[in-house]
């Protein structure tokens, strides 16, 4: 499996001077090659490099390979999107192959390609970059970021063996409660409500102040939700992934692809809270984990899940009493509502195959 290794360049002053010049250049190639080709109509790499590499070369002087990766680059953009011209950021990310970029490992350091002359800098990672790195292979992606400059390096390791079993751990993602286990774990959404909250008045306090230096605090704050939202599915994915080895158990979670359309909230409040709510990111984060450490990922149909009861099976919406309280019409089985859902996923995971599907 592919997984991205993310270091920090320390480049001295004058090497930082040549990946920004790099940059902008291969971005400003990257503009001229997109009218060109929206002129052409001509979107395919293979086509477009023969009509255009010559005088992109020529008139912007950047080596053999790198014109390569910038026509990728383009045309992949327009794989998106083709009903208008595609423009790209001053200070774009751009891709190094091997041919342009090498990695020294043992010495942290990598030999990169650009404008100027080939330029040797050291980076900095952490452990778990450093293993990735031992395995990487493929492109690395130049970033620059706040004033400074990353490699997102690819690393191919190989999967784990799938560990063989028949049960599953069951997981409901939700609003109020992130991720509840048919184990009877509740992992509360308090938290993050709490920090946005927080974030969104903070922003709003500095967006009336008009001053320069709340403008600078405003751009510091920028992405701050996002980052804290991602760290905690990432906590949230790690634990119900090692509960899942741990117990020799794979992991059931709901398709809900398109929940968004499917759903409807009143107010502004609610409309806030459901944007917040990054069930893909979580289901993202465990299906890779998962697959990291060898455990099998149901992905079942969600229909029913929150109104069968998970006793004697019957499903009805008055079975649905709050939004917290389960009640079963039929046989008066109670519990959390989610709690019930969670095993009624786990349920349709190994009782019913023909509904779930392997991650």
């Amino acid at each position: 499996m592919k997984l991205t290794a993310k270091v920090k360049l320390l480049p001295d002053e004058e090497q930082r001077a040549y990946l920004l010049e790099t940059l902008e250049r291969a971005n400003a190639a990257c503009d001229y090659i997109s009218q060109r080709g929206w002129e052409l109509g001509i979107f395919s790499p293979f086509k477009l490099q023969k009509r255009v590499y010559a005088e992109v070369r020529e008139r912007f002087d950047l080596s053999a390979q790198m014109v390569i990766r910038i026509l990728s680059k383009v045309c992949d953009a327009y794989k998106l999107d083709k009903r208008k011209p595609r423009q790209f950021r001053k200070h774009g990310a751009i891709s190094y192959d091997d041919r342009i970029l090498k990695w020294y490992t043992d010495v942290q350091r990598v030999s990169i390609w650009s404008i100027g002359r080939r330029l040797n800098i050291p980076y900095q990672c952490g452990e778990r970059q450093r293993e990735l790195l031992q395995s990487q292979k493929g492109e690395s992606d130049l970033l620059f970021s706040k004033g400074e400059f990353y490699l997102l390096a690819t690393c191919d390791i190989p999967d784990p063996t799938e560990q063989e079993t028949e049960t599953a751990l069951g997981v409901d993602l939700g609003v109020v409660n992130i991720a509840t286990t048919s184990d009877g774990d509740r992992l509360s959404s308090a938290t993050i409500e709490k920090h946005r909250a927080k974030q969104r008045r903070l922003r709003r306090d500095l967006q009336k102040c008009q001053t320069d230096s709340a403008r600078r605090k405003l751009k510091r704050l920028a992405g701050r939700q996002a980052r804290f939202q991602a760290d905690t599915n990432h906590v949230i994915a790690k634990r119900l992934v090692l509960e899942a080895e741990r117990t020799k158990r794979g992991i059931a979670l709901e398709d809900l692809t398109g929940i968004g359309a499917r759903t409807r909230v009143k107010g502004k409040e609610q409309r806030a809270k459901r944007s917040n709510w990054s069930f893909f990111q979580l289901r993202a984060f465990i299906v890779y984990k998962a697959k990291l450490h060898g455990v099998k990922v149901w992905i079942i149909d969600p229909r029913y899940t929150s109104q069968r009861c998970f006793a004697c099976g019957h499903i009805e919406r008055a079975n649905r009493k709050t939004q917290d309280q389960f009640l079963c019409m039929n046989c008066g089985h109670s519990d959390h509502a989610d709690i019930n859902a969670a095993k009624n996923i786990a349920w349709a995971a190994v009782i019913q195959p023909n509904v779930g599907m392997s991650a």
